[in-house]
């Protein structure tokens, strides 16, 4: 059997990173930035006021309190987006809102919260010091500077400050754009009656949340009879809109295996036996000639599901233009003991917790059959027990793969 750093080592050696592309920052979201932005101007690019208030010369009110108001005369209104020129003189005072440039002469700006809120004469009842509620030019960025760095995921922060400095299109590596198909004849779409021997697909509907929750775009493409011929007309018809593909199911030893059946003579896909459980029989491969990756996972819900964190999404990030390698781990202490089989890599479903020391814990599910998703769907995190090891006590510190 191959192991599962062998497998993943091949796929990431064979997978390239998605070409760069420009993009209207609408439709960048959850994309690679594959330049550098820096901004043309400072931001903000005047002095402004912080708040709702007044414009004024501090030296005017260092007497200012509760007991002592004083008075100034207000000569103005500035409202955000104002292009005049404005100034406040010694003794006087300009109304201002958030946003607005500063006026002239002004070095300080009184909350409104600290007046009468008066529009002709305003009584101030407290002393500013000079720079109050100012936001001063080039605060946040000066002219020139980076604001973002290739390799960043643009997120909601990300896009705003990419439009901040004035940018209305992007250039990101896309996210990878992956079919799935669910292969079976025993399989019935979700909503319709089941037939005898039947049971509701659900392996395609996981694997394109999967590829969402990683950054990519899923398109379920649905259920594919236990027919090569099918498959294949199938598999065509999609390569057109795949940067990637996944199938799972008929990749078994037996009998019936329509994607070994379709695929193993094309000689660009590769069907082995990983050492690893659940999940052993994996394939992979190219197709088509674009050299179109595919993925084709085991059909049971648990291993097609473990298959995609181990081997899929490494890929999809490295498609995206990001570090690519094993899942991540944390270390944990298992509250139960552990069984493996010997020479096969376990990811055993868990529910991480906090022990009475603080440490992370991790408890194993009760069912941890191939086929029990709902097991699954109440586990959050995947519990490695190496190929030498076949048995851990309760207490044994793990290595977890959270999910």
């Amino acid at each position: 059997m191959k192991s599962v750093d062998d497998h993943l080592g091949e796929i990431l050696a064979t997978v390239r990173t998605l070409a760069p592309l420009e993009l209207e920052l609408e439709r960048a979201l959850g994309t690679t930035l594959a330049e550098e932005i820096t901004s043309p101007v400072p931001i903000p690019p005047f002095d402004n006021s912080a708040m709702d208030g007044y414009a004024v010369r501090a030296a005017d009110l260092v007497d200012a309190s509760e007991t002592n108001p004083v008075t100034l005369p207000v000569v103005d209104d500035v409202a955000a987006g104002d292009g005049q020129i404005h100034a406040v003189g010694p003794g006087h005072a300009v109304r201002i809102m958030t946003g607005a440039p500063m006026p002239a002469g002004a070095d300080a700006v009184v909350p409104v919260e600290w007046t009468d809120g008066g529009s002709v004469a305003v009584v101030v009842n407290r002393s500013v010091t000079a720079g109050n509620a100012i936001r001063r030019v080039g605060e946040d960025v000066s002219a020139g500077d980076v604001v973002l760095t290739p390799g960043t995921i643009i997120g909601p922060t990300q896009l705003g400050i990419a439009a901040g400095v004035g940018r209305r299109r992007v250039l990101v590596r896309p996210r990878p754009r992956v079919v799935i198909l669910s292969t079976g004849a025993e399989l019935a779409e979700p909503g319709t009656p089941l037939g005898d021997g039947q049971i509701w697909e659900s392996n395609s509907f996981t694997l394109s949340a999967a590829v969402r929750e990683a950054g990519g775009e899923g398109f379920r493409v649905g259920i594919v009879p236990d027919d090569a011929a099918v498959l294949l007309d199938q598999l065509d018809a999609q390569l057109l809109r795949a940067d990637v593909v996944i199938t799972s199911g008929g990749v078994s030893m037996g009998a019936y295996e329509p994607v070994k059946e379709a695929l193993g003579p094309l000689g660009t896909v590769r069907f082995e036996r990983v050492a690893m459980q659940p999940g052993m029989p994996q394939g992979f491969g190219v197709v088509g000639e674009d050299q179109i990756p595919i993925f084709t996972l085991p059909g049971n819900p648990v291993s097609s599901f473990v298959s995609f964190m181990l081997f899929v999404e490494p890929a999809l990030r490295k498609m995206r233009g990001l570090p690519a390698g094993p899942p991540e781990t944390i270390t944990a202490v298992t509250t139960a003991a552990l069984r493996s089989p010997a020479g096969k890599r376990s990811y055993l479903r868990g529910r991480l917790g906090i022990g009475p020391d603080g440490a992370k814990t991790v408890a194993p599910v009760v069912k941890q059959g191939s086929h029990q998703l709902a097991a699954l769907a109440m586990a959050d995190a995947l519990v490695v027990v190496p190929e030498q090891v076949t048995e851990l006590p309760e207490g044994s510190e793990v290595e977890v793969i959270p999910l």
